[in-house]
């Protein structure tokens, strides 16, 4: 469907990749503005829209009966102009939610589809369901136990209403796990994350396709990180978690959880063919271990994922370092009227922004 109204703005992607795309489609739709996206996934070293990106621009028109220009593979300039199902009192956007099932055709991040849906939540009037096929656990996107299980935890604590089950998962390169978003309307809470607090638990979930159970490769991934992880003398309750799971391609993937009083962080690797699962399971270690060295109260990820929730409900976050992907979002946001605050904290930051969508 061809959009005929003009854009509001002309948003240049040159310099990002498909995070900036599915901010971009979600401030479009919670301001009720129409955009236009160039040189889409610009810095990559296949730009344009690939088979996950195309689901979530498809997946955000269906929700929201957008218009859209550059719907297929390849496409490096898209337009999106959203129509809310209704507008509130002060004007501001609603979507009805409903139910809606996703095929990503290859082993494109279901998880970053869910991510692109999260902030919808404050314009919601009734709950929305989406059931997406792809890729669960895959490079290059959070896996399904880090959005589940840190993710999703940390923003129901400010007011998120969502829960994710899955089906099945879905390794590279076949993809074909299914996993089901619900998302309900929800009144998200300031963001209070500048001190962490003490680290209370730590978590680890290690899962392995049925393919690999004779290897017991969960259970070496568990044992890898664990002999890894620098914890001190007054080590923290651990809980480890051994997964299983039907799935058409072999593979495999560890989260570890750092539970703070406050703060919450998480650290992933995902199995690869010819290296020990021993080793999976320290890469993950090592990266947990350098966040124990430092003070931010979320890890580097989440650090990129908070900002539009900050711009939904203000707060104030502690990152651990300015990544490519935080300053394509602060750009981006600011284009959207919503200013950041960055202030120094030795080699950190903390970043404030009031509510600045008027949802």
């Amino acid at each position: 469907m061809t959009s005929t109204r003009e854009p509001t703005h002309v948003l240049d992607g040159a310099d990002a990749g498909g995070q900036f795309l599915r901010t971009a489609l979600g401030l479009a739709v919670l301001r009720n503005e129409s955009i236009r996206i160039e040189n889409v996934r610009g810095d990559r070293p296949k730009p344009g829209l690939r088979h996950q990106h195309l689901a979530v621009l498809e997946t955000m028109a269906a929700v929201c009966d957008a218009e859209i220009d550059g719907a297929e593979l390849g496409a490096e300039t898209v337009r999106f102009d959203p129509t809310p199902s209704s507008t509130g009192p002060d004007g501001s956007p609603r979507l009805e939610g409903g139910q809606y099932e996703v095929d990503i055709n290859t082993a494109g991040s279901v998880t970053l589809l869910f991510d692109a849906l999260l902030p919808l939540a404050p314009i919601l009037e009734s709950p929305l369901r989406v059931t997406a096929t792809g890729g669960t656990d895959v490079e290059w996107s959070p896996p399904l136990d880090y959005f589940r299980e840190i993710k999703l935890p940390l923003l129901r604590r400010f007011g998120l209403v969502a829960a994710c089950e899955v089906d099945r998962r879905g390794f590279y390169p076949n993809g074909g796990g299914q996993a089901t978003l619900h998302l309900g309307p929800a009144q998200l809470e300031s963001l209070d994350l500048e001190r962490r607090g003490p680290l209370e638990i730590v978590q680890l979930y290690s899962t392995e396709s049925e393919s690999l159970a004779d290897r017991d490769v969960a259970h070496r991934q568990l044992e890898g990180a664990l002999a890894r992880l620098e914890l001190g003398e007054d080590a923290p309750a651990l809980e480890r978690h051994e997964t299983t799971a039907p799935s058409p391609s072999p593979g495999s993937a560890l989260v570890i959880r750092l539970d703070y009083g406050t703060g919450v962080a998480g650290f992933a690797a995902l199995g690869e063919r010819g290296v020990p699962a021993e080793r999976i399971g320290e890469t993950a270690a090592d990266e947990a271990n350098r966040f124990l060295e430092r003070e931010a109260a979320v890890d580097q990820h989440l650090g990129d994922q908070l900002l539009v929730f900050l711009a939904l409900a203000g707060g104030r976050v502690r990152i651990p370092a300015v990544t490519d992907h935080v300053r394509a979002s602060r750009e981006l946001l600011e284009t959207f009227d919503v200013a950041l605050e960055f202030e120094d904290r030795g080699e950190e930051l903390v970043v404030t922004a009031a509510p600045s969508l008027d949802l």
